[in-house]
């Protein structure tokens, strides 16, 4: 890091020009690298210990991530939309993925819900994950065949959930191994990787639909 108050880099993503962009969460960042030059750009985050984590792309190469100390999103560090907290102090968890409309969707790790920002007009949609409120939802992604998939944290095992595109018996939550998966990645066949945190190691799994 050309800055020695960039602790805590995170989150990496490429955008389509191949320029990797994350967040430094602790030292209140957002970083880009050119893996052609080497060279780094780090942009401070305004506010009160902000703490971005995690970050996506737009299909118009928009940076989206979410300042988990505020329970905001700041769009390219401008224009931030708060996500109301309910009585109980639920904030977003930072993990979130992009669809094919540019919407984007997030877990709500706190409150135990699925949750969909539209940054064209700001409206924002929750759904009670299927093991409801202690469900600690974390990881997810989109497939591309459009369906929403996120694990549940807070299970004695990690649970499997989709949005396709709503809660149906037939897509019932499944366990899978791997402890906490924080981070999840789906490949244009529609595999998803999964890290794996706590047992050190990745997974992939074939979604069925």
């Amino acid at each position: 890091m050309p800055d020695e108050k960039a602790e805590d880099p995170h989150t990496a993503v490429f955008d389509a020009r191949g320029i990797l962009w994350f967040t430094v969460q602790v030292g209140s960042m957002v970083g880009r690298l050119d893996p052609r030059t080497g060279k780094i750009d780090l942009k401070a985050v305004q506010g009160q210990r902000p703490l971005p984590y995690g970050i996506a792309i737009n299909s118009k190469g928009v940076p989206f991530f979410c300042e988990f100390g505020t329970n905001k999103w700041p769009k390219s560090i401008r224009r931030p939309w708060r996500l109301r907290s309910s009585s109980s102090g639920r904030r977003a968890a930072a993990p979130h993925a992009i669809d094919a409309e540019d919407r984007i969707y997030f877990t709500d790790y706190e409150g135990g819900n699925l949750g969909r920002l539209d940054p064209a007009t700001g409206a924002v949609k929750m759904w009670p994950s299927p093991s409801g409120k202690g469900a600690a939802p974390y990881g997810i992604t989109i497939t591309p065949d459009g369906a929403v998939w996120f694990s549940e944290s807070g299970m004695k095992q990690t649970r499997w959930c989709a949005l396709i595109p709503k809660w149906s018996s037939s897509r019932s939550p499944r366990f899978l191994g791997g402890g906490t998966v924080r981070n999840m990645v789906a490949t244009p066949d529609g595999r998803v990787y999964i890290a794996c945190s706590g047992v050190n190691k990745v997974g992939v799994v074939q979604p069925s639909r």
